[in-house]
């Protein structure tokens, strides 16, 4: 996966980051449906305040969304948006508290009821932060894990607290930066005016960190006292600990790839994980023992759900199926299939929600308060302990039809881009979708040219194959969000020039060189310099001096941008006119580091500039391009 400007890599990742980079990411004109597949789900029943049960769903789009589910019917119902990469796991640790990981390095935590209200920021991950637990009965209790071979045990309770209690094991960073009223805007321990902080939080809250471990953790799960803790990832065993204190107490040696899900019953005696070696364990944790395997799965098993006996199993990954295993008699059947690899799994009642990396979601019935019904259908196989090359033999050989060949509802996202090609003008890009659909977009105005339909990408491309000189790359682009990103790193985004002829700029000498990284940014940020001016105009009175009770919120990274000297509002040329910023965001760093984004509407002035990286205020401020100290800030 490509980072967009992630926090430090652990452990000497050799991962690429760009340093101060600044996208803008076109979404989707329909924010009420998911554009990328979805890592994860969670099911609050029966809310509080209405009676009604809602799903939860967290996407690669990096939204959360929240979804109704009325008279059989689901609707879209709120919109989380805050986390500027990938959301990988959820919980939910009461009635109205949900919390979130990224990959953007960061916890979330929200108004499970509100219209999308973020109340913390919790940075302590130093890589992607993989995965989430919490206990059932003491469920203000969550454990977090990462690729940073990091666990942290969160008293969320605390960490939502005005003054929270320090009570970890951890040394090093404290930047549990914490805004409580949702701003997406990242939190440091510098409160500034621009930003509504939770100012009356005077010491850090601190989680317990487990002690003496390095892998990346991809599963966890808790017990419903929380008193027990088991992950798995890249180390290949199941590791037991005491997340009253973070200590060992324990491993389970078996599987031979990544532990990729894990699930614990009630009481923590009993463990069931799955693995990239296809196998399905079940564990005695007392006993520190494999009671019996099950290779139903062709591949990677990625998702588990248990039903609440704990007598069956749930099972999905990448072969694309979901087998329901008896955990005693050890026969399995082949619930459905999914058209895409299986990524999360959610029993509700007798349905299973079924996530993929497709952007839709599925329910399918499982029978989930009588699963042995679905045995009754002649339809099982015995796995046993077989190897993995006799149970594909087997499948092959009994052409298992799944249980049931229709999903009994849909939550339709909307078709993800999976592909894009830079044309050689290096001013548009193609794009396609997981419907054919092949699209022409304009960099330097960020706006949609042409919708070609289901055509050929790569043959689309040689069509619109144009002579032209040698241009460099300035930007470049993917679509790990399933839309369109454009990305800017400096000093490589100014090392484009072209004539005024060559884009037809009227009024201006046809040789004069413009500078396509620089346009391009002063066309992105065109209204929001016209913000800013605005409202230092309006603080400002006739000698510079502020206005007594004008603080317009704006800290200034140079002294002449904020007298007005240098700073002005420099001619936006058509071929960078952003006319339509309404469906455009924005993600970067600046200097107090901690990536942040927004849509560019939201912007309104008073940002602080140390929120942006040097370069770009240098470029967008001063109208000039940056020097070569300011590329690296």
């Amino acid at each position: 996966m490509q980072r967009v400007g992630n926090a430090r890599n652990a452990n000497n990742s050799n991962r690429p980051r760009k340093e101060k980079r600044l996208s803008y990411v076109v979404n989707n004109a329909d924010d009420t449906k998911h554009s990328a597949g979805i890592n994860c789900l969670s099911l609050l029943k029966s809310a509080p305040s209405d009676g009604f049960d809602y799903l939860f769903t967290g996407s690669r789009d990096s939204t959360l969304k929240r979804w109704a589910l009325v008279d059989d019917v689901p609707s879209f119902s709120a919109n989380f948006e805050s986390h500027v990469d990938w959301v990988n796991d959820v919980v939910l640790v009461s009635d109205n508290v949900l919390v979130s990981c990224s990959s953007d390095t960061t916890i979330k935590t929200w108004n499970a009821l509100s219209n999308g209200t973020c109340t913390r920021t919790l940075r302590r991950h130093k890589d992607y932060v993989t995965c989430l637990a919490t206990a059932e009965k003491d469920n203000t209790v969550v454990a977090s894990g990462g690729l940073g071979g990091e666990i942290f045990i969160w008293d969320i309770e605390a960490a939502l607290a005005p003054v929270a209690k320090c009570n970890g094991t951890i040394d090093g960073d404290n930047s549990n930066g914490a805004n409580a009223s949702g701003n997406s805007l990242p939190v440091t321990t510098n409160v500034r005016k621009n930003i509504s902080m939770d100012t009356t939080q005077t010491q850090e809250y601190t989680p317990i960190g487990v002690k003496g471990y390095k892998e990346s953790v991809y599963a966890l799960a808790m017990n419903e006292s929380g008193t027990l803790l088991v992950s798995g990832g890249t180390e290949q065993v199941v590791r037991v600990w005491d997340p009253r204190s973070g200590s060992k107490t324990s491993k389970l040696k078996g599987h031979t790839d990544n532990i990729r899900a894990l699930l614990l019953d009630s009481t923590g005696r009993f463990c069931i994980s799955g693995s990239s070696d296809s196998r399905i364990r079940l564990w005695d944790i007392g006993q520190q023992r494999c009671i019996h395997s099950y290779v139903v799965h062709t591949d990677s098993v990625w998702a588990l759900a248990c039903t609440s006996t704990f007598s069956h199993v749930y099972s999905g990954g990448r072969d694309l199926s979901v087998y329901l295993t008896d955990l005693q008699t050890r026969e399995s059947a082949l619930l459905c299939t999914e058209e895409n690899p299986i990524l999360q799994l959610a029993l509700h009642d007798d349905n299973i929600w079924v996530t993929s990396t497709d952007s839709s979601v599925h329910r399918w019935s499982a029978e989930g308060r009588n699963p042995r019904k679905i045995f009754q259908r002649d339809n099982s196989l015995l796995t046993g302990n077989l190897s993995l090359s006799r149970v594909r033999v087997s499948v092959e050989e009994s052409t298992s039809v799944p249980v049931y060949k229709q999903p009994t509802l849909t939550i339709p996202g909307i078709p993800a881009m999976v592909q894009h090609a830079v044309l050689d003008d290096k001013r548009h890009v193609l794009t396609k979708d997981t419907s054919g659909s092949v699209k022409l977009w304009e960099v330097t105005k960020g706006a949609l040219v042409e919708d070609y339909g289901n055509v050929s990408l790569e043959e689309k491309q040689e069509d619109l194959l144009e002579k032209v000189n040698n241009i460099p790359p300035w930007f470049t682009v993917d679509t790990r969000f399933g839309c369109l990103s454009v990305h800017f790193d400096s000093p490589q985004c100014f090392s484009a020039e072209m004539s005024s002829a060559d884009l037809n700029i009227v009024g201006k000498p046809k040789d004069d060189k413009v500078n396509m990284g620089q346009e391009t940014l002063k066309g992105l940020f065109a209204d929001w310099l016209r913000k800013r001016k605005q409202r230092m105009e309006c603080a400002a009175p006739s000698n510079g001096e502020l206005l007594p009770g004008k603080d317009i919120g704006i800290r200034s990274h140079t002294s002449s941008r904020m007298d007005g000297s240098s700073e002005t509002i420099a001619l936006v040329y058509p071929p960078f006119q952003f006319s339509d910023i309404s469906l455009l965001s924005i993600i970067t760093e600046g200097s107090r580091g901690g990536q942040w984004g927004k849509k560019l509407i939201h912007l309104d002035g008073t940002e602080d500039e140390k929120d942006f990286p040097g370069w770009f205020l240098e470029c967008v401020l001063n109208n000039s391009l940056p020097s070569s100290n300011e590329n690296t800030k």
